[in-house]
């Protein structure tokens, strides 16, 4: 369990201070000093040595200087001056740091400035022009085909697609020394969903492997390759998976009060640090968006429908360096898919309706990538899902423009169903990713390897009926 979690502070103020300062160099040395001379737990060793490691992390994340930032911005605006960086800055746009008395931008900060600031955004159209996302194009053509054929068949679950998935992650030429055996935990679907059957294993370059059960909820298949030096080591499965639209048309009238006295209930609204607090921040938003509204289904599209306005998707920093992800998406006013659901999943708690984690893999035709969504629970209808991060459809149908407010289309893949939960076989060393699993997770008996010593790669088939 140690190598899932991430808090916020150490127990050493000293600490703490320092790198709230800013003062990696001299953070990083003291915790070494803690650690070498002073009779600690395990627990307060392990604590100290992955806050250093979160540093680490943090440096590779912000690694642009303000010239590389402004190479960029000249491309749209050619005349563009450090003034205009401070503006950015100021106004949240440009995300930085002050690291050991440096100023260091975030690695995708110069492409998310073009995302999140909205004259910015509009500058860019008007020199590159205007172009639809092909993703939104595909579901806006999409999505009424799926409403009219489960009201036509009237069945929940329809348009079923089967995947094969070849997934192989590969971890670069002397990442380890030679003969050292690399643990490597891989993705594996979930079941137990309606939506997502027929899960088979059709290979895997290795004689022996372990599954992990389902009752792991973030799950994985395991193996072990021993390194040779000068080449790269290669782990590979093939899959084949079958997945379908699910369809829930929700009449909120029809929505029955909770069993507040419920383990689920209890469960899945409370408060889960350090992700999920309900801060003063997050109360006073909450009036602001809900304000006396009571019903559970109304309250959670007032939610996603402000979210989806006014929080702009843009790419994010590995979560494990990230304190607390709702607040940070308040604060930033930006998100990744997981960065806006952990948000939504805070205000739907905080406001009494049950929300779960869900995520894994979005396999749309030309759009396949890392994805995260939830699930809320509503009374008379059980766990529907929700996409923040797909949020409104552009239609001027409202069953078309909430679909994801309920609805999914056949292209989720299900790894997981819950965050930061450990992953079987026990890791020894922190995981690369404390919060999701899509990508695997690897180490060594002399540590973890981290994103930055493996590549990963995903193809998709699609075998879809005749």
């Amino acid at each position: 369990m140690l190598s899932t979690f991430i808090l916020s502070q150490t127990k050493f103020d000293d600490v703490n201070e320092l790198v709230k300062a800013g003062e990696f160099t001299k953070a990083s040395k003291l915790i070494d000093e803690k650690v070498k001379t002073m009779n600690l737990l395990h627990e307060e060793i392990f604590q100290l040595q992955f806050e250093k490691e979160r540093l680490e992390r943090i440096r590779k994340d912000f690694n642009k200087t303000a010239d590389d930032i402004l190479k960029y911005a000249r491309k749209y605006y050619p005349n563009a001056t450090e003034s205009d960086l401070r503006k950015w800055e100021d106004d949240g746009s440009l995300e930085y740091k002050i690291i050991d008395g440096k100023k260091w931008y975030f690695a995708r900060a110069a492409s998310n400035l073009f995302r999140i600031n909205k004259e910015a955004k509009k500058q860019k159209e008007l020199i590159d022009g205007f172009k639809k996302d092909p993703l939104d194009v595909f579901l806006e053509s999409y999505t009424p085909k799926v409403l009219d054929e489960s009201a036509n068949a009237q069945e929940k679950l329809v348009k079923p697609v089967t995947f094969r998935l070849n997934y192989t992650v590969t971890v670069e030429p002397n990442a380890v020394p030679n003969g050292e055996v690399i643990r490597c935990w891989l993705p594996f679907p979930r079941e137990g969903h309606e939506r997502q059957q027929n899960i088979k294993l059709l290979g895997i370059n290795s004689d022996e492997y372990v599954i992990a059960s389902n009752d792991n909820l973030q799950r994985t298949i395991y193996f072990e390759k021993v390194a040779q030096k000068d080449q790269p080591t290669v782990f590979n499965i093939v899959l084949e998976v079958t997945n379908y639209s699910e369809v829930n048309f929700i009449e909120p009238t029809q929505i029955k009060p909770y069993n507040k006295n419920s383990g689920l209930y209890k469960t899945f609204t409370s408060e889960r640090a350090p992700h999920i607090v309900f801060t003063d921040k997050i109360k006073n938003l909450s009036k602001e968006i809900v304000g006396e509204e009571k019903n559970p289904y109304l309250i959670a599209k007032k939610i996603f429908t402000w979210i989806s306005t006014n929080i702009p998707w843009a790419g994010a920093r590995e979560y494990s360096t990230i304190e607390n992800i709702s607040e940070y998406c308040l604060t930033r006013k930006h998100g990744d898919c997981g960065i806006k659901t952990l948000l939504f999943m805070t205000l739907c708690r905080y406001n009494g309706i049950p929300a779960k984690w869900q995520s894994g893999w979005m396999l749309h035709p030309g759009e396949v990538n890392l994805h995260d969504w939830c699930e809320i629970y509503l009374e008379g209808y059980g766990w529907v899902p929700v996409d923040q991060s797909f949020g409104m459809v552009d239609s001027e149908k409202e069953d078309e423009k909430y679909f994801f407010l309920g609805s999914i289309d056949p292209y989720h893949l299900i790894i997981n169903d819950d965050y930061s939960t450990p992953i079987f076989p026990a890791k020894i060393f922190p995981r690369s990713e404390t919060v999701d699993f899509q990508r695997g997770e690897l180490e060594w008996r002399g540590g973890n390897l981290y994103f930055d010593k493996w590549d990963y790669h995903m193809e998709v088939e699609y075998i879809e009926p005749k």
